[in-house]
């Protein structure tokens, strides 16, 4: 089974995690967001259009807290600085909105060591639509 990490954690990261099962929940390795745990935690955890998560929610100063599993969150605005291959990082869904090009988007790749992204928007050039 793949290993997942999500870069953006906006509308768009938040409901990819929750539409998760606890399985596909566990292999996610890391979550890449500038906003601190505590409020990534209260956005997954209260949605203003989907409401209360169906599940136990928690966070560290480090990581945030899924239905008992630690999901690391990581604060850099560089895709290609992201430590993808040391977390053994397969797919990224990249959700910021601002590397929809190829180029951008390759950085998980080439740089940070991803194998696969998936860009949640739509995208200048890709290798494929979904």
């Amino acid at each position: 089974m793949a290993n997942y990490a999500i870069n953006g954690f906006g509308r768009i990261g938040r409901n990819v995690l929750r539409a998760m099962t606890q399985k596909q929940v566990e292999r996610v390795r890391a979550i890449n967001d500038l906003t601190d745990t505590k409020t990534l935690a209260h956005l997954l955890k209260w949605d203003s259009v989907h409401g209360k998560f169906n599940g136990e929610i928690g966070h560290d100063e480090e990581n945030i807290v899924v239905r008992g599993h630690k999901i690391k969150i990581l604060k850099e605005r560089d895709p290609g600085n992201l430590p993808w291959k040391t977390l053994n990082v397969d797919v990224v869904l990249e959700s910021t909105g601002f590397f929809t090009s190829r180029d951008k988007a390759e950085l998980h790749i080439s740089k940070a060591g991803a194998k696969r992204v998936l860009i949640s928007a739509p995208a200048k050039n890709p290798d494929a639509t979904l």
